[in-house]
C-alpha cells in the first residue's frame, strides 16, 4: 500500500472516529489533504459548510502545534469545549483566564502536549506568549486564520494587529530547524475578489491552492423592506417576529445604544431577549451566549460579534434592524441562520432613500466615514514624522494610535513588517492620496446599499459580488422578495 493510501486511511478512520462521518462534504477532503502536504490554502466555505473539521482534522494528524488565530473569546471556547469533550489535546488562550490556568497551559504548550491552540491576534504576539513559541524546541507546523475576513474587515483600524499576522510565519522560522515547515490557511465564509487579495498579500500566502464555494444558501429567504419612519421600523420588527412564532432568532443593530433601546421595549412586550454589545463584561457576554445556546433566550438584539462562528443550528430568523455597511458583513450575519438545512427568514429594515422622514441611516453611514477619514488623516499626519525604520513597542509612548497608523500605511502598502515588532516604511516615501483612498471606502458602502435598492434576484446580485459570475448568469433564486414579487 502507497504512503498516500495510507495517509487517506489515516484521514477517514481519524475522522470516523473522532466525527462520526463515513464521508467528508466537498471540498473537505481536498483541504486536509492539502495542509497535511503543508501547503498554504485559502478557503472560502458558507457558513455552516464544515470549516473547522478542515484544519482540526490535519492538526490532529500532524506532528506539533497548530495555532488557530481566532478574533473573539465566544467563537474560541466554542470550538475548544466541542473539541474538549472528545478528549483531544487542544486549549486555548485569552486574556479572561485566570492567571493559574493560563500558567498551565503555558507549560503544556513548553512541554509539547497540545496539538491545537486557540487565542487571538493579540494573544499571540502578547510578549509572555510570544517568547515561548519562539523556542527552537516547540515544532509549530501550522497557522490558521479563522473568520479571516475580520482581517480585512477589522484589521485597518478596530484590531491593527491583524496587519502584523503576514511577519508571524518567517519570524517563528528564524528560531526553528531549517528542516521544519509551517503552512498558512485562511478560512472564511465571505471573500470577493478584492478581500481574497488582500488575504493573500497580508498573510503572504505562498501559492495557496483557493477553494472557493458559491455563497448561495437555498435555504434562505432574503428580504428588504423600507421603514418609512422610526416607528414604522419598530412596527415592521414587530410583525416580523410574531409571524415567527417560537422560532430561535438574532436581531443585528450597528450602535450600543440602540441596542438597549430596542432590548429594553422587548422586554417590556414580555419577549424572552437580551442585548449584547461590547459595553458589557465579559462575564455577561458568556452568560447570554451561553442563555442563548440553552434555549433560555428566544433571541439576542446584538452588534455584529455575536453568533459568529457559534454552532447553533437551529437559528431559523435574522433581522437587521439596521443595514449593515458592508456587503460582506451582512452575508456573514444572515449566514447564522438555517445551519441546520431548514428553511430560514431574513429581514432588513432600511430608512427611505431620500432622507426626508428618517435620515438616520444616512447619518450612520457618514459618522463611519468620517471616523475612517479621521484616522486615514492621522496616519498621513505621521507618515512623514515616524523613522523610517522602528519598532512599535517604542512608539506606543509617544504614539497612542500608532498599531492603527502602521496598520494603514501597511494596508497602503507604505510599510512592511520586518517581524511581527518592528517595521520598515518602503522607498516610496510619497505624500499619500487621501482623496483617493476615501474613495475606495465609499465605494465599499455603495455595494451594499446598490443590493438594497435593486430590483433583480437578490442572490443574484450577490453571486456577482462575491466573483462567482458564470453562476450568476440568467440566475433567479425563486425566494428572495424580488423573485417573489415578479
Amino acid at each position: 500500500m502507497s504512503f498516500e493510501q495510507n495517509l487517506y486511511l489515516d484521514i477517514y478512520h481519524t475522522f470516523k472516529k473522532i466525527w462520526g462521518y463515513d464521508e467528508f462534504r466537498h471540498p473537505q477532503k481536498e483541504i486536509v489533504s492539502c495542509l497535511l502536504k503543508g501547503e498554504d490554502a485559502l478557503v472560502i466555505m458558507p457558513t455552516g459548510g464544515g470549516k473547522s473539521v478542515c484544519f482540526q482534522l490535519p492538526a490532529l494528524l500532524k506532528k506539533g502545534l497548530t495555532l488557530i488565530i481566532s478574533p473573539l473569546v465566544a467563537l474560541m471556547e466554542n470550538q475548544v469545549n466541542e473539541l474538549k469533550s472528545k478528549q483531544l489535546p487542544v486549549e486555548l488562550l485569552h486574556n479572561e483566564i485566570p492567571r493559574k490556568k493560563r500558567k498551565k497551559t503555558l507549560n503544556r504548550i513548553n512541554q509539547q502536549q497540545l496539538r491545537l491552540l486557540y487565542l487571538s491576534p493579540e494573544t499571540l504576539l502578547s510578549p509572555p506568549v510570544w517568547n515561548l513559541l519562539i523556542q527552537p524546541h516547540i515544532e509549530i507546523n501550522g497557522l490558521i486564520l479563522d473568520e479571516a475576513h475580520c482581517l480585512v474587515q477589522w484589521g485597518e483600524t478596530f484590531r491593527p494587529t491583524y496587519s502584523r499576522l503576514g511577519a508571524v510565519r518567517g519570524a517563528l522560522l528564524k528560531n526553528k530547524p531549517t528542516t521544519d515547515k509551517i503552512a498558512i490557511a485562511a478560512f472564511t465564509a465571505t471573500a470577493n475578489l478584492k478581500s481574497q487579495a488582500i488575504i493573500q498579500k497580508s498573510l503572504k500566502l505562498e501559492n495557496p491552492q483557493i477553494f472557493a464555494l458559491s455563497p448561495y444558501l437555498n435555504n434562505l429567504n432574503v428580504n428588504i423592506k423600507i421603514a418609512w419612519t422610526p416607528r414604522c421600523r419598530n412596527h415592521q420588527l414587530l410583525n416580523f417576529i410574531k409571524q415567527q412564532q417560537k422560532a430561535t432568532g438574532l436581531i443585528y443593530i450597528r450602535s450600543r445604544k440602540d441596542s438597549e433601546k430596542i432590548n429594553q421595549w422587548l422586554k417590556e412586550l414580555n419577549y424572552q431577549v437580551e442585548a449584547y454589545h461590547a459595553g458589557l463584561s465579559s462575564k455577561e457576554r458568556r452568560d447570554i451566549e451561553n442563555k442563548w445556546l440553552r434555549e433560555q433566550l428566544q433571541f439576542v438584539v446584538c452588534t455584529s460579534a455575536f453568533g459568529l462562528g457559534i454552532n447553533k443550528a437551529n437559528v431559523h430568523w435574522i433581522v437587521h434592524y439596521q443595514a449593515p455597511l458592508l456587503l460582506s458583513e451582512y452575508l456573514q450575519e444572515i449566514g447564522r441562520g438555517g445551519r441546520d438545512g431548514k428553511k430560514s427568514n431574513t429581514l432588513t429594515l432600511m430608512s427611505e432613500p431620500t432622507g426626508w422622514l428618517d435620515a438616520s441611516d444616512q447619518n450612520r453611514n457618514a459618522y463611519f466615514l468620517q471616523k475612517l477619514q479621521k484616522n486615514y488623516q492621522q496616519a498621513k499626519h505621521y507618515y512623514q514624522q515616524i523613522p523610517k525604520q522602528g519598532n512599535i513597542d517604542n512608539l506606543k509612548q509617544e504614539i497612542p494610535k500608532i498599531e492603527i497608523v502602521l496598520s494603514l500605511l501597511h494596508r497602503w502598502g507604505r510599510l512592511e513588517w520586518i517581524d511581527p515588532f518592528n517595521y520598515q516604511l518602503n522607498s516610496n516615501h510619497s505624500s499619500l492620496n487621501l482623496h483617493k483612498i476615501t474613495k475606495i471606502s465609499q465605494q465599499q458602502t455603495q455595494q451594499m446599499k446598490r443590493y438594497l435598492m435593486t430590483r433583480d434576484c437578490r442572490w443574484q446580485y450577490i453571486l456577482n459580488a462575491f466573483g462567482f459570475t458564470e453562476e450568476a448568469k440568467n440566475f433567479k433564486c425563486g425566494h428572495c422578495d424580488n423573485c417573489l414579487r415578479k
